[in-house]
């Protein structure tokens, strides 16, 4: 079982024609648009944070737009939207600040999750919620899109699409450009 999975990712990898789209190993360094001392620098380190911790992250953040997105393995829109995030992070993750908070969750499953969908960018541990509802959110997936000034741009309760996702980084892109 292992050596079909090593055989297909290495044929998965030397078919997609970018390094950047290889799966991701264990402590590979996360796309960082900035430099914050409370940001994971690895994925899928998936540190543990609270909602103050959270915030706290968010002010080093600021300077550089951000999409927060909210997530847990066990969701199904969840894992729909995992590969429109995953590859919108590979376009504009050295313009955008992106960081996904996995909540009531085990870690297991998580870093699996992370794993499964090659997720570049780093993600935080909230096993009781607590950043969702500090945020004021209900259920999950959630994304939040802040502004370069850390403005809350838009936010977008169930899962993405395509076209909400390039439309949401467009609005905070063109607010750091104005």
């Amino acid at each position: 079982m292992a050596a079909t999975l090593m055989v297909l990712s290495l044929f998965a990898y030397s078919c997609s024609g970018s390094a950047s789209d290889a799966p991701i190993a264990s402590g590979s360094p996360a796309i960082d648009a900035t430099q914050a001392p409370l940001l994971p620098r690895t994925t899928p380190g998936l540190p543990l944070f609270d909602a103050g911790k959270f915030d706290t992250l968010l002010a080093q953040l600021k300077g550089t737009p951000v999409v927060v997105n909210i997530w847990a393995s066990w969701c199904g829109p969840c894992r729909t939207e995992a590969p429109l995030l995953s590859a919108a992070a590979r376009r504009y993750g050295r313009q955008v600040q992106f960081v996904g908070v996995d909540i009531l969750d085990q870690i297991q499953a998580a870093t699996s999750f992370t794993n499964e969908f090659n997720i570049p960018y780093p993600s935080v541990f909230d096993p009781t919620g607590a950043i969702k509802t500090e945020l004021g959110f209900l259920g999950q997936p959630d994304t939040i899109f802040f502004d370069a000034a850390g403005n809350k741009v838009t936010t977008l309760s169930g899962p993405l699409t395509s076209q909400t996702l390039n439309a949401g980084i467009r609005r905070i892109l063109g607010a750091a450009q104005s």
